[in-house]
């Protein structure tokens, strides 16, 4: 996926995730988009991203 961090290795970017929960898809609806994936992962997709944005404060 080009380098871009993905769930669980699978080839959904946590920006693909993260971009369909701000633009108001539930929980429920993104895991009918991708069956593969668990509630879990929408959590950890969230953590990930805000991780992400307090390491760039950083630089």
């Amino acid at each position: 996926m080009g380098g871009k961090p993905c769930i669980r290795g699978l080839r959904v970017t946590v920006g693909t995730i993260v971009g369909l929960m701000a633009s108001g898809h539930s929980t429920e609806d993104i895991l009918k988009a991708y069956p593969y994936l668990e509630p879990e992962d929408m959590q950890e997709a969230l953590t990930y991203a805000a991780w992400r944005v307090k390491e760039l404060d950083r630089l």
